[in-house]
């Protein structure tokens, strides 16, 4: 498929960043099939130009690229502002290779070989996840963009989140008084098949961050917004 085709194409937009010519022709069939309107690119600086110059719903970026690698597209992409939510796939399965991917400000981390199934599933699950409002949220002095994910501290210092810590932050703060229970809070940040403890999880990984102000815990109902 050209990457350069007519925009008249409908169904959500996808950009797909994939090095392996079979396994990006397969993908980018199956994803049309599907009703997406992909767009494809094998290497990373053709994937930076098409994600920097159109607006897509979605991007699935493989790690290993040539000429830019999928971490750094990723970074490259939020810095820039760019929102897509970001899938990345891999043949580097370690817990570290996944936090690094996340970190980076990827959505989800699929490790190949994958089953075509669940990386459908999975996309899906990120459309269903897009952001409510792209509006800078306050926390108590402080500040959380969305669009850049970067939390803003008191005394103006930026703080880089990936994707679902920012995601989980700001369903948080725009309900600032509200108290969220944890199956509230998975079901509307993670996806059907996250771990029964991944909200715990992030809440500790943005206290680490942010400090453990930033989320309150009010005990046997949940969690709820604190101050930066």
């Amino acid at each position: 498929m050209d990457p350069y085709a007519s925009d008249d194409r409908t169904g959500p937009r996808l950009l797909l960043v994939e090095d392996d010519a079979e396994l990006n022709d397969l993908l980018t069939e199956t994803l049309a099939e599907e009703g997406y309107a992909v767009d494809q690119a094998r290497d990373g600086q053709l994937g930076l130009h098409l994600g920097l110059s159109r607006r897509y719903d979605v991007m699935v970026i493989d790690r290993l690229l040539p000429a830019l690698d999928g971490l750094d597209l990723v970074k490259r992409f939020r810095s820039r502002s760019v929102r897509a939510r970001t899938l990345m796939l891999t043949a580097l399965g370690a817990v570290g290779d996944r936090i690094a991917g996340l970190d980076a400000g990827a959505d989800d981390y699929l490790t190949k070989p994958f089953d075509l199934d669940e990386l459908s599933a999975r996309l899906r699950a990120l459309c269903r996840r897009r952001p409510e409002s792209v509006e800078a949220l306050r926390i108590g002095a402080g500040l959380l963009d969305p669009a850049t994910r970067l939390a803003v501290l008191p005394d103006g210092t930026r703080v880089p989140l990936s994707g679902r810590e920012c995601e989980l932050l700001r369903v948080l703060a725009a309900r600032p008084t509200g108290v969220h229970s944890r199956a509230d809070l998975r079901s509307r940040v993670f996806d059907e098949a996250a771990a029964a403890s991944i909200v715990d999880t992030y809440v500790y990984y943005l206290r680490c961050k942010l400090g453990r102000q930033v989320v309150r815990t009010v005990h046997g109902l949940g969690y709820r917004l604190g101050v930066l």
